[in-house]
């Protein structure tokens, strides 16, 4: 992160600024020991957003927050809620580990209540934001028809170049997963699942339906491309998709849907646009097939697992897909494997990634 273009978290519509700030590498159970310290600037305006409510001993607010950020708020032997409440000259009452409920903020001044509650708004979002992604928002591209081409685009690939370096079977896409992400979800509660599944319907009724004219959206899968800058070390290999009838409607939906969810805090990744693609090879499905959706390997309490990748030369197989194209182009033709025509849902589904196993088995949720 540079100096002069600090991290920028976003909350309630309004914008902070994350300082930077030198760490130290503990364990990871101590990852957050001295987060606190000089943690960030938060803006010296009074945020009327907050449900502050005076009572008789003074002012009083409640956060919402999954149990499981609970332990961020607290800190190492209670440090950082004590540095809290010193600071705002507040009390913080918080749930014990693994009971359900709301922070208590109380204090004298209705400033130090919403500062305390800014403070800790913030710091739930950025230990957010190191969490793992439990769920992601996608459109299902497995079309029987779109199936049978992948397999003979997979067919021909493994024929052509099953000699250059990293390309086998491991890494293609399951042709029945094959999908289109909008976004990367980090859902730490049922309720969390419970409140996606209904903006996924409040989307639906709010734009969806007038952007797809309530019938659905007629796509393509056409032209391959790789993630990285160096097509003979690949690691991510994606279809491009977009609409048939050549509009941006398909565009238009995702974005929409993307800024409705990060806006809500449930997406917490701040891209400005989704990218149209389809990964339908990835190195990382060489160790885990249920890898889709992710780039990154992760423990099942949250920790990134570095571990370099087996790329794979993708020279050979972006020649040949271009060379065909161009032949397809020639002759007319849209019946190879790069023009699967198929028809996408009207909205997204909500699938569990399967990085959390052991915290929420999320049954997939279709509108």
């Amino acid at each position: 992160m540079e100096i002069l273009r600090p991290q920028l978290i976003r909350i309630d519509g309004r914008i902070y600024r994350k300082n930077l700030i030198q760490e130290k590498t503990y364990q990871h159970e101590e990852d957050d020991e001295d987060f606190y310290q000089g943690f960030m600037e938060c803006s010296e305006e009074p945020c009327d957003t907050y449900g502050v409510v005076q009572t008789q001993q003074g002012f009083r607010c409640t956060v919402k927050a999954p149990s499981l950020l609970y332990k961020h708020i607290v800190g190492k032997r209670g440090d950082t809620r004590k540095k809290l409440e010193v600071e705002t000259k507040t009390s913080i009452s918080i749930p014990k580990p693994g009971q359900d409920g709301e922070i208590v903020i109380t204090g004298q001044h209705r400033s130090g209540v919403i500062s305390a509650r800014t403070r800790i708004d913030v710091l739930l979002l950025t230990f957010r934001r190191k969490q793992p992604s439990t769920h992601f928002l996608s459109f299902f591209l497995n079309e029987v028809e779109v199936q049978e081409r992948f397999l003979k685009f997979q067919e021909e690939v493994l024929e052509k170049c099953s000699m250059d370096d990293g390309v086998d079977s491991t890494i293609f896409q399951n042709p029945k997963k094959l999908h289109l992400t909008i976004g990367m979800l980090v859902l730490l509660s049922e309720q969390e699942i419970q409140q996606t599944c209904e903006m996924l319907q409040q989307c639906k009724e709010d734009f969806i339906d007038g952007i797809s004219g309530g019938k659905p959206l007629e796509v393509e899968m056409s032209g391959i491309e790789y993630m990285n800058d160096d097509p003979g070390m690949v690691d991510v290999l994606y279809a491009k998709v977009h609409m048939k009838d050549g509009s941006n409607r398909l565009q238009e939906l995702v974005d929409r849907v993307l800024e409705r969810f990060q806006a809500s805090g449930l997406i917490v990744k701040d891209w400005n646009s989704v990218k149209l693609h389809a990964t339908v090879m990835n190195t990382l499905f060489r160790k885990d097939p249920n890898a889709e959706g992710r780039y990154n390997l992760y423990t099942a309490d949250g920790k990134y697992i570095f571990k370099e990748r087996e790329s794979f030369d993708g020279r050979n197989i972006l020649k040949d897909r271009e060379k065909l194209r161009g032949e397809e182009e020639l002759q007319s033709r849209r019946e190879k494997h790069q023009e699967s025509y198929f028809t996408a849902h009207e909205a997204p589904r909500l699938q569990d990634s399967e990085l959390r196993k052991a915290l929420i088995k999320n049954k997939c949720t279709e509108i």
